[in-house]
């Protein structure tokens, strides 16, 4: 799983300036090629089309996912709970690239090889190699980051218990 490099990098890191900035919709090959003060079509070069772009900016959104719940996990006694606490804070601090990495399809043949496995490995270790309490863990992470960043909870709703609920439950299914 190689890391972009060069002119790729520079597209990809322009993209998700604007991404983070502005939203989705901020993201335009013509804002992208503004910032790197090029021309937009000079952008086809090195990215067939905006959705190659949108793949590479979820690759390396796992990327740097996949590191987080690794240091996340290896530095804590209780790696479900650490690793609810790096998704949560991971996802509120990027929640533009965290639901364009997660609302939709993803588009697995278009993402670096590797990349959702090397993500994923963490949870799965925490979860005792167990599959299937993995995916709970990730869909409890998931729903919970999602409710909150649509801001669906009522008012008075207490998250960090709510979030504290579930993790003792995955904890307890794990046991």
């Amino acid at each position: 799983m190689a890391e972009l490099s060069g002119r790729k990098a520079e597209i990809v890191a322009a993209a998700r300036t604007l991404l983070e900035a502005g939203g989705p919709e901020a993201v335009t090959m013509r804002a992208i090629a503004e910032i790197l003060g090029i021309q937009a079509p000079s952008l086809y070069k090195h990215f067939p089309d905006k959705t190659a772009l949108e793949a590479a900016v979820v690759t390396a959104g796992f990327i740097e996912q996949a590191e987080a719940f690794r240091t996340a996990s290896s530095r804590s006694r209780k790696p479900l709970a650490a690793l609810a606490r790096a998704y949560r804070a991971w996802a509120v601090a990027h929640p533009h690239l965290y639901r364009l990495m997660t609302n939709q399809p993803l588009e697995r043949d278009r993402l670096a090889e590797g990349i959702e496995a090397a993500a994923a490995a963490p949870i799965l270790a925490a979860c005792g190699g167990d599959p299937n309490l993995a995916r709970a863990a990730w869909a409890f992470a998931h729903g919970m980051t999602s409710l909150e960043l649509a801001d669906r909870f009522p008012p008075d709703a207490d998250l960090d218990a709510a979030w504290n609920a579930g993790i003792d439950a995955l904890h307890a299914a794990r046991a």
